[in-house]
């Protein structure tokens, strides 16, 4: 059974299956999800209902390349009309505006609701987004107003940090959302690619590596980095069917800093579909 919350919750927060959260952390923490959808030859898939096995065998045997689709408007509409019978307001937090056009759609899904559902560009993905979707429940909880809450929120999202692995970028390749990879890997075919999250939340390439170890190495000097002068931090650490190196990355996480919470997860099919077999983590220095 989900934990009461105090009746003196301003505001309901609705984000997109992106973000990568469980339905038990959503159920728990009063967080309303919209699915994306992956398309796979003639097959519509709700983002969630595949494992990672069955989605990468489903990949592997169908010749087009796998994409996902927005949440529509409507869809999008009503999702945020069912969050407002709980709450007055609406703080819907979605993925990137530099890597969907999901936060247009809820921009005007948005305009039916006479300014009551306020739309946040995380600048981010996957658990970039995720610590953002989570305090902006937490702050509901405290009975934060919108416009506070809003303030906290774009603190937050200059401190949270991702930065990912892939092992091939053939899947981006093949769905067309390489972008600005395309220039770096000329050069590093072969390599593990190194991606991160941009402050305006585009991806950006960073590193390739020859081999997981020199991989590992750098992401820590990375992380090290943005750290800075922090010595602790929250750190949810995902893949995609590469499992070892993500309870390697957080091992070795937990021995150099300290953890305020440690989040396992598996990358959801929105993101697998783009990023193939990926490993990496995202953090929130001092969070």
């Amino acid at each position: 059974m989900a934990p009461s919350r105090p009746v003196t919750r301003q505001f309901a927060v609705v984000a997109d299956s992106t973000a990568d959260i469980t339905p038990d952390i959503a159920l728990q923490r009063g967080i309303h999800i919209v699915p994306v959808t992956v398309n796979i030859g003639d097959e519509v898939i709700v983002d969630g209902v595949l494992s990672q096995e069955e989605l990468f065998e489903r990949m592997r045997s169908t010749p087009s390349a796998p994409t996902t689709s927005q949440p529509s408007v409507g869809t999008l509409a009503a999702a945020y009309g069912s969050a407002l019978g709980t709450a007055d307001s609406v703080i819907a937090l979605h993925i990137s505006s530099r890597l969907s056009g999901t936060i247009d759609a809820a921009r005007i899904a948005a305009q039916q609701f006479e300014g009551k559902v306020h739309v946040f560009d995380s600048r981010n993905l996957s658990w970039g987004l995720a610590w953002q979707v989570i305090d902006a429940a937490a702050a509901a909880d405290e009975g934060l107003g919108v416009s506070d809450a809003l303030d906290r929120m774009a603190r937050i999202r200059d401190k949270v940090k991702i930065i990912v692995s892939l092992d091939s970028v053939e899947n981006l390749r093949r769905s067309g959302r390489i972008g600005a990879v395309t220039s770096f890997v000329g050069s590093t075919l072969k390599l593990k690619v190194t991606i991160v999250v941009d402050a305006d939340g585009a991806l950006a390439p960073i590193r390739g590596n020859r081999g997981d170890r020199a991989a590992l190495r750098f992401r820590l000097e990375w992380i090290s980095e943005q750290m800075g002068t922090e010595r602790a931090g929250r750190f949810a650490v995902g893949h995609a069917l590469s499992a070892e190196k993500a309870q390697q990355l957080a091992e070795d996480i937990t021995e150099r800093w300290g953890v305020t919470e440690l989040v396992m997860f598996e990358a959801g099919s929105a993101i697998t579909t783009h990023a193939g077999a990926v490993w990496g983590v995202a953090f929130w220095p001092g969070g």
